[in-house]
């Protein structure tokens, strides 16, 4: 694949086609476990790792699917690698497995995974495939953070609160009070806070996108321009 398809393929997963902000999959976690960074973070990590791993491997073994039963071996890999990685986190991360609960397996039926499966892995080379599942993952991952972030400090005024259920006792005084005797805003911590900071987002992705092509419409005109004056 040429560079600049590679760049395509990031620029879709980060902004173009963000599987939170655009295509709007996976708000099921989305939404319930971003009540803060770190909560957002773990599930993304997981999620990336996923999506990583099923995409790489559907990308190797394509030309031996069967297009009938395509999707069943999708769901088997998935699985199969879903339930490694929960397994891990319960091992080694076991407070942030317990808060994240029934969203780890989950993922299995993620439909971010099964979308960029069926989408992109099953019709294109591993590596491709590798890229594409990297920044799909790292997009909804981004998308996790913010709207954990936000939801956070609104909660509690803080950033990066237990911070030392992924990173170790050492990681403590990672905390960051933003606010002295903040008493919180307890909407935000609520589904319906999740669902007004998901707007929010997509707001602030929708005016973006919009500066942008009014700019790249002044450039073209202020192009055509110049070339007739010439």
């Amino acid at each position: 694949m040429s560079q600049t398809n590679y760049r395509t393929i990031t620029l879709n997963g980060l902004w173009n086609n963000n599987p939170g902000l655009v295509q709007l999959l996976g708000l099921c976690p989305l939404m319930a476990v971003t009540t803060n960074v770190i909560n957002g973070l773990g599930l993304g990590l997981a999620t990336i790792l996923t999506l990583i791993i099923s995409s790489t491997a559907i990308s190797a073994v394509r030309h031996f699917i069967m297009p009938e039963i395509r999707l069943p071996v999708f769901v088997i890999i998935i699985a199969a690698i879903v339930t490694a990685i929960e397994l891990l986190m319960h091992a080694y991360f076991f407070e942030l497995h317990h808060i994240l609960g029934i969203f780890i397996p989950l993922i299995v039926t993620n439909c971010i995974i099964i979308g960029r499966a069926e989408a992109f892995a099953a019709k294109h080379s591993p590596p491709q495939a590798f890229w594409d599942a990297l920044m799909m993952g790292t997009g909804f991952t981004l998308v996790l953070l913010a709207l954990g972030g936000m939801r956070e400090i609104l909660t509690n005024g803080t950033l990066l609160d237990q911070a030392h259920l992924m990173f170790g006792e050492s990681a403590r005084g990672l905390t960051l009070h933003l606010f002295a005797d903040y008493k919180g805003f307890l909407l935000a911590a609520l589904p319906p806070g999740a669902f007004i900071g998901l707007g929010l987002l997509l707001a602030l992705k929708n005016w973006i996108d919009a500066r942008l092509a009014q700019r790249n419409q002044a450039k073209a005109r202020q192009g055509r321009a110049q070339a007739v004056t010439e």
